[in-house]
């Protein structure tokens, strides 16, 4: 075995490939196929979108868990531990399990160099064929159509939304990123999308095709009522529906998406209003507007494109708040930061601009200079100054909003109560 400790194969494979993004689905197909000489045996449902693919993931997982079939669900990034991204039944995959397959992987891949996030999707792929799962959801990493995870053909694929982001891998618009997002969808088989207004492209693949086309507000539909909600899909309906456990009232497309998704595959995996019931009070997804309690009130939110900020401003404007608002927000330098803070404008009473690490980070003197360019209060600080920071100027009743990345939420939920003296765990890698 190369390296008998989990941290020493992730540091190896960071630096294995020249790019560490490299879209394209050839090398790891062939390794695959070596390790994987058949089709896999078990169900598989494939996750894409620009935002909402972890909820999505989330409540797919909690619902056929509950339902009692054995999932794999694979998910990226994460957000302190690698073992987060490949699941088994709700349980992380062990340090001695990563480090098996991996060992697995690098001798089946040959000559052949694979990216870091290549063998994470095929280290999942294998311990699902190991674990003898019943269903693999899997969430796309960037894109769809030459995404690793794209390798293997999902018998039913869920498209989340589209909107503007990783334009430089993408597309500049919404009608060419859609089109990769499509990649996912397959010939006779569920191709369900939860945005409301889909792109011409991907509709035009997805009939291209003859995928079974899925639409919401189209082929099924759902509505609020109070703390209620009801799904309906032709002569299918679920009442009384509880309302989701991961906040906002935009997880409730989140879960609609996952319902049908799961009623398309009815025949091979049916599911129980018990189960459904079940699952939605307990799926959990966390950076995703998580909320610590307290005389001061932290949420934290992995929201890092203008879309998702928006979410974010909807969700914060809908929760009571007596105080005042302080942000603590890092970006990475291939995001939108223009659009984040013109989404947020108006809710912030401070911000506090923080640098990111690695070759994507931007500085938090660079975001600092953008948020007073429109007018706000900003400070730069390194993450941990800033939670020390806000945190001793906070009054009873504020609350202080982490947003911006994973790289930003990570290190804040491991100093919990941001006033250790523990060291910073790696930030986890993006996609």
């Amino acid at each position: 075995m190369r390296f008998t400790i989990l941290d020493d194969w992730l540091r190896w494979q960071e630096t294995l490939h020249p790019r560490s993004i490299d879209l394209g689905l050839e090398r790891v197909r062939t390794v695959l196929r070596r390790l994987q000489p058949e089709p896999p045996s078990h169900t598989v449902i494939t996750v894409g979108g620009t935002n909402g693919k972890g909820s999505c993931v989330a409540f797919l997982d909690a619902i056929l868990r509950a339902a009692g079939y054995r999932v794999g669900a694979y998910t990226s990034p994460h957000l302190l531990r690698y073992n987060e991204r490949i699941r088994i039944n709700g349980v992380e995959a062990d340090d001695a399990m990563l480090c098996r397959v991996f060992d697995r992987i690098d001798a089946a891949r040959g000559d052949l160099s694979l990216t870091y996030f290549e063998f994470s999707a095929l280290a999942a792929l294998e311990l699902f064929r190991e674990a003898e799962v019943d269903v693999a959801v899997l969430e796309v990493g960037l894109g769809g159509r030459l995404d690793a995870v794209n390798i293997v053909d999902a018998d039913a694929a869920l498209v989340a939304s589209i909107a503007l982001d990783h334009t430089d891998w993408l597309g500049a618009d919404r009608d060419s990123i859609g089109y990769e997002k499509a990649g996912i969808y397959r010939p006779e088989r569920p191709a369900i999308c939860a945005d409301p207004d889909p792109p011409p492209r991907l509709v035009e693949y997805a009939e291209g095709i003859h995928a079974r086309w899925l639409c919401v507000d189209r082929d099924y539909h759902f509505v609020r009522t109070d703390s209620i909600w009801r799904w309906q899909s032709g002569e299918w309906r679920f009442d009384a529906l509880p309302l989701p456990a991961l906040a906002g009232d935009h997880q409730l497309g989140n879960a609609a998406a996952a319902l049908m998704t799961l009623i398309s595959l009815h025949d091979r995996l049916p599911v129980s209003p018990e189960a459904i019931h079940t699952a939605l009070i307990n799926a959990e997804l966390p950076g995703r507007f998580q909320i610590i309690p307290g005389p001061v009130e932290w949420i934290l939110d992995v929201a890092h494109n203008p879309r998702a900020a928006a979410v974010l401003a909807d969700q914060l404007r809908a929760r009571s708040c007596t105080g005042r608002t302080w942000a603590i927000m890092g970006l990475l330098t291939d995001k939108d930061a223009h659009g984040v803070i013109e989404a947020l404008t108006g809710i912030i009473h401070t911000w506090y601009a923080v640098t990111l690490d690695g070759q994507r980070g931007r500085t938090g003197d660079e975001l600092a200079t953008l948020l007073r360019a429109t007018g706000a209060r900003a400070e730069a600080a390194d993450i941990r100054s800033a939670c020390r920071v806000v945190q001793a100027a906070a009054s009873p009743g504020d609350r202080i909003v982490v947003l911006g990345s994973f790289h930003t939420v990570a290190p804040v939920l491991a100093i919990q109560p941001w006033l250790s003296n523990s060291p910073l765990p790696p930030l986890s890698r993006e996609a």
